[in-house]
């Protein structure tokens, strides 16, 4: 009934995780029932070891947060002796965010994790907006964002999903530019960049003064630019993007959207995923539908 197709990726569902609220997975294991999703993003993976940005990292804002932890990781290296070996029997796809400060940087991650049997796939973050150097740098241009996935695609012969940010005119150019460049799938949107302001300490609430604006109040955006992405390309598209309940997960695939991720939800609600999985079950058997992507890009 829920079964969907990404690439060569075969969810058991259209429900995934956002990386970076989800940790490698295991965090969450006594929540959920982690071989229920239909896949897994962990948290972005990069060449060396990063401690993220200085606290506060983060903060509250209306029907949403704001975040600048800045690619906290433990390293590629330490992710494939470590982290690998711990989470690659999980019953789901396994897949990795790969962030960069330069091509060189993407494509020696990219590599490495292209070794990793259990990892069919990487998610390509070229639109993070919290680190001082690459990230969204090469999301926002058609040809670098081409460029760095060009490289990519020499090196990696797996499933290629790239992450487009919405700080953009145009997100349609930049997917058709991945597109064009390899890509497999894209997914959509990460986060908005914002800024929030403590009136009483007359200072940002975030230490780098500005950061990424994710949860319900980023949704209608996001709808809007995967309907648009949708009907622009012929590669599969992921949304995310305030996603917090069944009906929300609805409207993304309805907009055109193969799959979700839940981002934001998962830090209020841990067991929010299965949630959703159960809601889109309920919703087929209400209106009779046998298969859930009969309502894929509906509208």
């Amino acid at each position: 009934m829920l079964e969907v197709k990404v690439h060569n990726l075969n969810l058991k569902n259209p429900v995934m995780t956002a990386s970076g609220t989800f940790g490698y997975g295991e965090e969450f294991s006594d929540f959920v029932d982690l071989s229920r999703l239909g896949g897994i993003v962990v948290k972005g993976t990069t060449g060396e070891r990063r401690q993220g940005n200085p606290y506060p990292r983060m903060a509250e804002t209306p029907s949403g947060m704001l975040n600048a932890v800045g690619l906290q990781n433990v390293g590629v290296d330490a992710f494939c002796s470590d982290v690998y070996h711990r989470i690659k029997h999980l019953d789901t796809n396994i897949i990795v965010n790969v962030s960069g400060s330069s091509i060189d940087e993407y494509c020696m991650v990219a590599e490495k994790i292209d070794n990793l049997d259990a990892i069919p796939a990487i998610e390509l973050n070229i639109s993070c907006p919290n680190v001082k150097k690459g990230g969204m740098g090469f999301g926002v241009d058609p040809a670098m964002a081409s460029q760095v996935v060009s490289e990519v695609r020499k090196v990696y012969h797996k499933t290629l999903i790239v992450k487009l940010t919405p700080n953009v005119t145009s997100i349609v150019d930049i997917a058709h530019a991945v597109e064009e460049a390899g890509a497999d799938s894209v997914s959509l949107i990460n986060t908005m960049l914002g800024m929030a302001i403590d009136v009483e300490k007359r200072r940002p609430y975030l230490s780098t003064i500005t950061g990424g604006l994710s949860g319900p109040a980023v949704k209608p955006v996001a709808v809007r630019m995967v309907w648009q992405v949708a009907h622009a390309v012929q590669i599969p598209v992921i949304g995310l993007g305030g996603i917090a309940s069944a009906s929300d997960a609805l409207e993304f695939l309805m907009a055109g959207a193969k799959a979700v991720q839940v981002g934001t939800a998962n830090f209020i609600d841990p067991a929010i995923t299965v949630k959703i999985v159960d809601g889109l079950e309920g919703y087929c058997r209400r209106h009779g539908i046998s298969d859930i992507n009969e309502i894929i890009g509906i509208i």
